[in-house]
C-alpha cells in the first residue's frame, strides 16, 4: 500500500431541515391556531482519531464526504429528525487544516479523540413561533440554515517518543527491528526505508516507548532532495533523537567522502534548516556496526570527540547486541523525565485555568 501522509478532502455538512407552517384542524375545537414543527438540525461532519489506520491511504479514492440534511418540521408541533453526522475515520496523528484560510482546526491525538469540522445548519422554525396577539394565525415559517462547507488539508504525523536519524544505509531499520516488534525492509542499498516504521520498545514489565523509523536523510534534505523531506515533520513530535551513525570502510585503499563528524554535522544543518525547533531536541548519538574492525578502531575516538561537544554517546552492534540494554535503559530514563514535565506542565495550565474561572 502506498503511504499517505497528506491528503486533501471536500466536506459539507447538512442543511437544516424547514419549519412547517401549518394548523390545528379538529372537529369541535375553534381557532385551532398554528402548530407548525421546527425543522431537525443538519448533520456535522466528524474526524474521529482510529487506532486501526496508520495512513490517509483510505481517503484517496473518496474525497467528498457529505453530512445528512435534517428533515422539516411536521403538523401538530412535529420536530424534524436531525440529520446523520458523517464521521471519518483518520490515524491517530493527523492535524486537520483549513486549505482556504490555512487555519488549524484540531489535532487528533488520541483514539477515539473527535473534532467536529464542519458544523451542520440549524433547523428552521415553525410557524408556532410567530404566533403574536396581533397575529395569531402566521404562515410564516423558517427555511432550514445550509450547512458549513470546507476544502479540508489533513496532515499526518506520526506520534512516537524516538525519532530515528541518520543517513541512508547508518543501521536504522535494523536497529528498529532488533528493539522492537517492527519488521522494516533491510537490505544492502540506500533507501530501503520508503515509509515511515513505527516499533513499540519494552524496556521494563511496566514501561515502553514507542520508536518511529523515517526514511534517511541526505544533504540538501530540507530543500527537498531524496525522500527526506517528505518524512521530517514526522520527527517533530518526538520527545528525543537517537542520531544513528556510522564509520564506512575503505575498499581497496580507496578514501571515502564520508566521515561520521561531517554527517553528523551535516544532518543537523538540514535539520536546523527544516525547523529550528526541530534541532533544539535532544540528541543521543549512537554509533552502529560496531563489530566491524574499522568500527571499533574510531570508537573511543568518536566517543570523545562527540562527549566533548556535549553529546550522550553509545556505540552497539545489533549483530550481537553490544551496548543495545544501556542504550535503552538510557533512552528510558529521558523519556520519563519528559514525559513527567510534560505532565507537570499540563497539571499547572489546568489549575490556572480552574483558578480564573469564577467561583459558584
Amino acid at each position: 500500500m502506498r503511504f499517505v501522509d497528506e491528503i486533501k478532502i471536500e466536506t459539507k455538512a447538512g442543511k437544516g431541515g424547514d419549519g412547517a407552517a401549518t394548523f390545528r384542524r379538529e372537529m369541535y375545537v375553534p381557532q385551532g391556531g398554528p402548530n407548525g414543527g421546527d425543522g431537525g438540525k443538519g448533520g456535522d461532519v466528524i474526524l474521529e482519531g482510529d487506532d486501526g489506520f496508520t495512513t490517509l491511504s483510505h481517503l484517496r479514492y473518496k474525497r467528498f464526504w457529505h453530512a445528512r440534511n435534517g428533515v422539516p418540521g411536521g403538523k401538530n408541533k412535529m420536530h424534524g429528525k436531525n440529520g446523520d453526522d458523517c464521521t471519518v475515520k483518520v490515524p491517530v496523528g493527523t492535524i486537520i487544516f483549513d486549505d482556504q484560510t490555512g487555519d488549524k482546526l484540531g489535532d487528533i491525538t488520541a483514539h477515539g479523540q473527535k473534532v467536529i469540522v464542519c458544523k451542520g445548519g440549524r433547523g428552521g422554525r415553525g410557524n408556532t413561533h410567530f404566533a403574536t396577539a396581533t397575529n395569531r394565525s402566521p404562515h410564516l415559517a423558517e427555511r432550514g440554515r445550509s450547512g458549513e462547507e470546507k476544502t479540508l488539508r489533513l496532515e499526518m504525523k506520526m506520534l512516537a517518543d524516538v525519532g530515528l536519524l541518520g543517513f541512508p544505509s547508518v543501521g536504522k531499520s535494523t536497529f528498529i527491528s532488533t528493539v522492537s516488534n517492527a519488521k522494516p525492509k533491510i537490505a544492502d542499498y540506500p533507501f530501503t526505508t520508503l515509509v515511515p516504521n513505527l516499533g513499540v520498545v519494552p524496556v521494563t514489565e511496566d514501561f515502553a516507548f514507542v520508536i518511529a523509523d523515517v526514511p534517511g536523510l541526505i544533504v540538501g534534505a530540507s530543500e527537498g532532495k531524496g525522500l527526506g523531506l517528505d518524512f521530517l515533520k514526522h520527527l517533530e513530535r518526538t520527545r528525543i533523537l537517537i542520531h544513528l551513525i556510522e564509520v564506512t570502510p575503505q575498499l581497496e585503499g580507496a578514501e571515502t567522502e564520508r566521515d561520521p563528524l561531517e554527517d553528523f554535522k551535516k544532518l543537523n544543518i538540514e535539520l536546523k534548516s527544516f525547523s529550528e525547533a526541530l534541532s533544539e531536541k535532544q540528541q543521543i548519538v549512537v554509533l552502529s556496526k560496531c563489530d566491524e574492525p574499522w568500527v571499533e578502531a574510531r570508537k573511543d575516538e568518536l566517543r570523545a570527540e562527540f562527549e566533548t561537544m556535549g553529546y550522550e554517546f553509545h556505540a552497539i552492534s545489533c549483530q550481537n547486541h553490544e551496548g543495545i540494554r544501556e542504550l535503552l535503559l538510557s533512552i528510558a530514563r529521558h523519556i520519563k523525565r519528559a514525559r513527567a514535565a510534560e505532565k507537570a506542565e499540563a497539571d499547572a495550565a489546568q489549575a490556572a485555568l480552574e483558578a480564573a474561572l469564577p467561583k459558584p
